[in-house]
């Protein structure tokens, strides 16, 4: 148990790498051939760099609010989750709609909204809460820590 409490403030890494892998890939996809995905997508060419944009920047702004315990640090986070938000829900609305699973099907070759949908309420959370829910920088003492029997 003690190994794990030690863990416990680092865990926030988890998270933000996970996170940030996503929408950095997407970014960086659409940032590289934007105007295939304006082919493919419902949305012209600039929208796809704003989109491509936000997932990258957002991305890499949810890594760097990990480094420091302040404000700035907190305002980072949640300004990085902000920014994928409405991607995820025009991605939603506009490609994923009207199918809950995320296997592609005939109707859905992209895949249904239930992994956009929890990507959108993870970022809502990190918005809501910042980096104090995420656990970081939280410091945990002996008497904390519940004991089991």
């Amino acid at each position: 148990m003690n190994f794990i409490n030690r863990l416990t403030p680092h865990a926030h890494w988890l998270l933000r790498i996970a996170l940030a892998s996503v929408f950095l890939y997407h970014g960086l996809l659409k940032l590289m051939n934007p105007q295939a995905f304006a082919d493919m997508l419902p949305i012209g060419y600039a929208l796809v760099i704003l989109v491509g944009l936000a997932e990258a920047g957002g991305s890499l702004l949810l890594l760097a609010g990990g480094f420091r315990n302040n404000a700035v640090s907190d305002l980072v986070t949640r300004l990085g989750a902000a920014l994928n938000i409405p991607v995820m829900i025009g991605a939603i609305s506009m490609v994923h709609w009207g199918r809950w699973n995320f296997l592609p099907s005939e109707t859905h070759p992209i895949g249904g909204i239930e992994f956009q949908v929890v990507l959108t309420l993870v970022m809502a959370y990190l918005v809501i809460t910042g980096n104090k829910g995420i656990g970081q920088f939280e410091t945990r003492t002996a008497a904390s820590v519940p004991a089991y029997s």
